[in-house]
């Protein structure tokens, strides 16, 4: 979360998660992922440096929790599902089937 100021002064906070553009023409116009418009007084440089400090302290946070570190799993790699054998309407596998598995076989 990132407090920032209205243009009347008051002050907000944001779901920084929740920016999907920051517009400064000449005000700076937060449009959130639900539609909404914010005009807050603080550019969009410093509305980036918010987020980044903000997230920063996230992170921080998080590795102090986590006293060996953070690690970070490789990903498992994508293997496609096994294909249904091809059967006959008597449940029985097709001739042309079973001999291409003897030949990739060698037998």
């Amino acid at each position: 979360m990132i407090e920032l100021t209205r243009l009347n002064g008051s002050s907000l906070v944001v779901n920084s998660d929740l920016i999907q553009y920051v517009e400064s023409a000449p005000d700076t116009t937060l449009t959130l992922l639900n539609g909404e418009k914010v005009v807050v007084r603080e550019g969009a440089r410093e509305v980036i440096n918010l987020t980044v400090i903000f997230r920063s302290r996230l992170l921080a946070e998080v590795s102090r929790c986590c006293p060996g570190g953070i690690v970070v799993a490789p990903a498992a790699p994508y293997m496609l599902p096994p294909q249904p054998r091809p059967v006959s309407s008597d449940g029985m596998e097709s001739d042309s089937v079973a001999a291409a598995r003897r030949r990739r076989r060698g037998s």
